[in-house]
């Protein structure tokens, strides 16, 4: 140790359990700094820049490439709580991802091991080609990774506050309350285009209806949080910039439709 509470980079490397080279990669990138140089220019670490350490392995730790971890961190200072309950609630959000994995490999290995139990000519009477419901479990499988994946982008729209409440909201979510939701948005899209092919009046009747399961749909996801209506709205009024993998669920005249049906239902509320 030199000086007050300063290290050399190896003595800081080892009291942190990682590697000198390690840090000097860091501080290369921009993302852990020294606390201070020696008269010859070797690096020195303050035991402050601990945190900020801790804060880099455990963003990495969850998959976040190191880009983005700069650009994270460099957002504002974080206080030490602010940054553990930040990273709390990224790990409990992947943490939530993965149990969807796993809950759809479970699946598989039940209907594998079910499929290798039963005799070869009552499978094929029963079910079919042979191994069709394995590559369902499967394609189900890259279907919940892939969602969890693809989603990721949709965080630049919300603030801290409203992944906060998302984060919260998603650990009673369940995989069968994702299909039913989807469910009841296919059935819903699937009435406003009837509506809008019958010619109907946005202020009629059916529309308000319509639009009255619109905004019940819509709060099942936000919970009636404003934070997280703001990141929705936000997000919509950005196409632009989605990316190539994520399609609008319904047409701009089933939005354009909704959107007179639901200024008419304001206005009587």
């Amino acid at each position: 140790m030199t000086g007050a509470n300063l290290y050399r980079a190896h003595q800081f490397a080892e009291r942190a359990g990682v590697t000198v080279r390690t840090l000097h990669h860091y501080d290369r990138l921009g993302l852990l700094k020294p606390s201070g140089r020696t008269g010859a220019g070797y690096r020195l670490y303050a035991e402050s820049d601990l945190g900020r350490l801790e804060q880099i392995v455990t963003l990495k730790f969850i998959g976040l490439p190191l880009k983005q971890i700069r650009e994270l961190l460099s957002r504002k200072a974080l206080g030490l709580a602010a940054a553990l309950r930040l990273q709390r609630r990224i790990l409990e959000e992947r943490r939530r991802q993965l149990d969807l994995a796993i809950q759809a490999i479970e699946r598989a290995e039940e209907t594998v091991s079910a499929r290798t139990s039963r005799v070869a000519s009552r499978r094929r009477r029963a079910r079919g080609p042979e191994g069709a419901e394995d590559w369902e479990a499967f394609r189900k499988i890259i279907e919940v990774i892939n969602m969890q994946q693809n989603m990721e982008w949709t965080k630049k729209y919300y603030s801290e506050e409203a992944q906060a409440e998302l984060a919260e909201r998603r650990k009673a979510w369940t995989p069968e309350m994702q299909q039913q939701a989807e469910r009841d948005w296919a059935a819903l899209i699937r009435d406003v285009e009837a509506a809008l092919a019958a010619g109907e009046d946005p202020a009629g009747a059916q529309a308000q209806a319509l639009a009255g399961r619109w905004v019940e749909l819509i709060e099942g996801f936000t919970g009636g949080n404003p934070a997280v209506q703001q990141g929705l709205n936000r997000l919509y009024a950005d196409p632009q910039h989605w990316p190539s993998t994520f399609k609008k669920p319904y047409s701009d005249e089933v939005g354009a439709f909704i959107c007179q049906a639901a200024e008419v239902r304001q206005k009587k509320v």
